[in-house]
């Protein structure tokens, strides 16, 4: 077992926090991930009313008695909620981790995290972002490096140099990710001194994971080669399965297009017709670079704990090199 800060904060029993990913992270894929032993995270932003956010809490606690967080979406929206009310109803339901992650801390919304007694985890994808947050009074950060499926910020730095750099740079825990896809990248977080890996594109790749099966096997059968960072003509750069729709958007980039000749393939709405219809060419999925390491689509349980399994491998194995 892995005994950290962040598995102590956070009352969970593996080093693991599950990627929030929109549309997908809902109760019965949150509560799989945290009934096996890691964090699952519920994505807010699905819900635009507050009573479909309690429900979805509800239906949550209906389908698991262990720790889970709910993520608070900053980043712009066409028609964003109101973020403080969805505060509230968290702390209604008993809520106490939650999650933010966006292009800016969220300094309207701490004293509410603190009136409430919540565990504030912010995700971002810098030294500098981490320091303020960290200031600001946050209990651990999320750092991602440029591996990362979807939002890759601007500052390109991968995972191998941005999690010791953070780690060096603030005293609160670190959980590190991008990339993370097996036991030997949790083992290389926790090795570049992260309490924690966060883990999204290989629980994409679970049985419980709410996308279509047609989608899971494509993604099944991409390499590493098969990813690329679009959407920096809008400000917004996502790394993204290289689909027909990806390429596409590519090229339009390059020749100076901007958001309205890109939106049909970037929208909300194709990526949710390629997770429920499994039409590939509909749209748009966020997802690492080390998709291209996964070949099997197994349940989330069995993924999280080879995952802790190989780690121990990996860390016998340094063990016996002479490495602790």
């Amino acid at each position: 077992m892995f005994k950290t800060r962040v598995t102590e904060l956070l009352g969970i029993e593996h080093p693991i926090v599950g990627g929030t990913m929109m549309d997908l992270s809902r109760a019965p894929f949150v509560a799989a991930i945290s009934n096996a032993g890691a964090l699952g995270v519920l994505a807010s932003a699905i819900f635009k009313r507050n009573d479909e956010l309690r429900d979805e809490l509800r239906r949550i606690k209906d389908l698991t008695d262990r720790p889970f967080g709910v993520n608070i979406n900053l980043f712009p929206m066409l028609a964003p909620p109101d973020n403080a009310a969805f505060v509230e109803v968290l702390a209604s339901e008993g809520v106490k981790i939650v999650e933010t992650s966006g292009f800016a801390a969220p300094a309207e919304l701490v004293g509410l995290f603190r009136q409430h007694g919540m565990i504030w985890i912010h995700k971002c994808v810098g030294v500098r972002y981490a320091k303020k947050v960290a200031a600001m009074g946050a209990d651990a950060v999320t750092v991602v490096g440029y591996e990362n499926g979807g939002a890759t910020g601007k500052l390109n730095v991968t995972t191998l140099v941005l999690v010791p750099a953070v780690v060096d740079a603030v005293t609160i825990p670190v959980i590190g990710g991008g990339g993370v896809v097996d036991g030997r990248g949790l083992c290389a977080v926790l090795a570049l001194g992260a309490e924690a890996a966060i883990v999204g594109t290989r629980l994409m790749l679970s049985e419980e994971c709410p996308i279509h099966p047609s989608l899971k096997r494509a993604l099944g059968e991409a390499s590493e080669l098969d990813t690329d960072v679009v959407m920096y003509s809008v400000d917004f750069p996502h790394r993204v399965w290289l689909n027909e729709p990806a390429k596409r958007v590519r090229e339009i980039e390059r020749r100076g297009g901007g958001l309205a000749d890109i939106i049909a393939y970037v929208s909300g709405e194709a990526a949710r017709r390629m997770y429920e219809t499994g039409d590939l060419g509909a749209g748009t999925v966020s997802c690492s670079q080390a998709v291209g390491l996964i070949r099997e689509i197994k349940p989330v349980k069995d993924i999280i704990a080879e995952m802790v399994e190989q780690a121990r491998e990996h860390h016998r194995r340094l063990g016996k090199m002479g490495f602790g």
